[in-house]
């Protein structure tokens, strides 16, 4: 059973910053891809950024350059570095893992919102 934790979600200013990080447990496979989502209120979920366990990096237009997706595999952990948040990245961030076999797991999600 995999399992995944989020944690460090708030309430920012705008031009503030946040990281998020994501545990995963369980059985857990070496070809994967590690990814954050989000979903704003009323809208679909999108991808935000996505890594790969060599480390290759994609982004979505919207956050390219102030976001930056990062991993640990020593401690199965995936981050998220958030600059310069604006009130358009509010949603509800969600942290997946997807072990490249036809399955997804996905956390929980943890709230960001940025208002002042």
């Amino acid at each position: 059973q995999v399992q995944l934790v989020e944690s460090g979600g708030g309430l920012v200013q705008p031009g503030g910053s946040l990281r998020l990080s994501c545990a995963v447990s369980g059985r857990l496979f070496s070809g994967n891809v590690m990814a954050w989502y989000r979903q704003a209120l009323g809208k679909q979920r999108e991808l935000v950024a996505g890594i790969t366990g060599g480390g290759t990096t994609n982004y979505a237009d919207s956050v390219n350059g102030r976001f930056t997706i990062s991993r640990d595999n020593a401690k199965n952990t995936v981050y998220l570095q958030m600059n310069d948040l604006k009130p358009e990245d509010t949603a509800v961030y969600y942290c997946n893992y997807n072990p490249l076999d036809g399955r997804s797991y996905w956390g929980q999600g943890t709230q960001v919102t940025v208002s002042s």
